[in-house]
C-alpha cells in the first residue's frame, strides 16, 4: 500500500470513529440529574440508564429497575416524575 492510499484509510477509519455518536458529558450529567429529581420525589429508580428529551424541561427516564418516569416542571414550576 503506498503512502498515498495509506492516507485515505487513515482519513476514512477517522471519520468512521468520530460518525459514531458518543455521550457528551451534558449526557451525563442529566442521567446524574434526573436520578437526583426521582430519588429526591422518594420514587424507585436506582440509576437513570438513559432518558428521551421530549421537550425543554420535560424527559422520559428509563432506570436501572426497570421503571421509567415522565419528568417534567407543571404548570406551577414544580417538577413532577409520573410512572410511565
Amino acid at each position: 500500500m503506498n503512502t498515498t492510499a495509506r492516507a485515505a484509510s487513515l482519513i476514512i477509519a477517522l471519520a468512521a470513529l468520530f460518525a459514531i455518536p458518543a455521550p457528551a458529558a451534558e449526557d451525563a450529567a442529566l442521567l446524574k440529574d434526573l436520578t437526583s429529581v426521582i430519588a429526591l420525589l422518594g420514587l424507585p429508580c436506582g440509576q437513570v440508564v438513559s432518558a428521551q428529551k421530549q421537550s425543554n424541561s420535560d424527559h422520559i427516564a428509563a432506570c436501572s429497575n426497570g421503571m421509567r418516569y415522565h419528568v417534567f416542571v407543571n404548570a406551577q414550576g414544580r417538577v413532577v416524575a409520573q410512572k410511565q
